[in-house]
């Protein structure tokens, strides 16, 4: 079997952050030699994600002129998706810091949407969308865990601040950028993003319950103590925001449709062709590139639940974010660039 050069790129790309991930287990094992492992497997991710299908005599001027040719594309919106992943490393080696990285990572990865979207349309719509996915995340959060509607019976009583309405920050932020990206992956399908919502959840429940951001008293739990009900608001939820923001920016998904008419919105831009190197299979140039994030989740979210014991968790939630890739990448093969 051949694999395609961002195939290549990715998966020696993640593997180098896999070595990082394990130097981090030795250091929490008080191991020193993790150091070591730490401070290989970083810079190596970074360098094979860029010229890691080039390995060989030619590497070295492939990965310098790949380097200068991604500076010169690099938007402000992926500098922030740096940020944000940057800020997840630290977490194996301060565990006790995990509330106020988590919430730095989720703020800075809510920028990089902001900022993707003003780019891709305007100032004026990436404001619009942002408020309603995170009024709408807030709202259902409030309700929820009031009412046990639509998730189920849980309650953040044990959460750590800050907090609006009762409710995490990190959470409503989330709503936003985590819809945002797999609205990109599903190619503008509501469905589809609903079910890759779900698909990410699966992990999300047992982590951020093993942090007690939330706590589950449901008399029918299923998964780290959610119900069925959870993950069924988490498919409605995400399809209802991902249904709005491709009613207001249909081209920013890929769509040949007219966006919603709204009195006071800003003449439509062409859009601005994102870099032509991507971690993902398949056309860089489809214009909705913030679904590298949802690859991004995939690698970390099991390490995290690696790092606080659930092994078995970790391993649904890898192959439950596999199988959601793979879908998207079936159902989105065919739609045009």
């Amino acid at each position: 079997m051949r694999f395609s050069p961002t195939v290549w790129r990715a998966g020696l790309g993640f593997a180098a952050l896999g070595v990082a991930f394990l130097g981090a287990l030795l250091v929490l094992a008080d191991l020193p030699a993790g150091w070591a492992l730490i401070a290989l497997g970083l810079p190596l991710a970074g360098v094979l994600a860029l010229a890691g299908d080039a390995l060989g005599r030619e590497f070295g001027g492939v990965l310098a002129s790949r380097f200068a040719g991604l500076l010169a594309v690099t938007r402000p919106w992926m500098w922030f998706v740096a940020l944000y992943v940057a800020l997840k490393i630290p977490v194996p080696l301060w565990p006790s810091g995990f509330p106020v990285l988590g919430l730095a990572s989720t703020g800075a990865l809510f920028v990089a949407a902001l900022l993707f979207v003003w780019e891709r349309e305007n100032a004026w719509k990436a404001g619009l969308m942002a408020l309603v996915a995170f009024a709408l995340g807030l709202g259902v959060e409030v309700l929820g865990s009031r009412t046990g509607i639509p998730f189920g019976l849980y309650s953040y009583v044990t959460a750590p601040g800050p907090t609006l309405l009762g409710v995490p920050l990190i959470v409503p932020l989330g709503w936003f950028a985590l819809t945002l990206t797999a609205t990109s992956l599903s190619g503008g399908r509501p469905w589809l993003a609903g079910l890759l919502m779900l698909l990410w959840d699966v992990g999300l429940e047992p982590l951020m319950t093993a942090q007690r951001y939330w706590l589950w008293s449901d008399p029918l739990p299923l998964w780290a103590g959610a119900p069925v009900q959870n993950f069924l608001g988490w498919w409605a939820v995400g399809s209802l925001i991902s249904w709005v923001f491709t009613g207001l920016a249909p081209r920013l998904f890929g769509l040949r449709r007219e966006p919603w008419a709204l009195p006071g919105q800003a003449p439509q831009v062409p859009p601005h062709r994102g870099p032509s190197l991507s971690l993902l299979p398949g056309r860089a140039a489809r214009g909705a590139d913030f679904r590298v994030v949802y690859p991004v989740e995939a690698f970390f979210l099991p390490g995290g639940l690696v790092l606080v014991g659930r092994y078995v968790e970790a391993g649904v939630t890898l192959a439950a974010m596999g199988l959601g890739l793979m879908l998207a990448r079936r159902v989105t093969r065919f739609d045009r660039s």
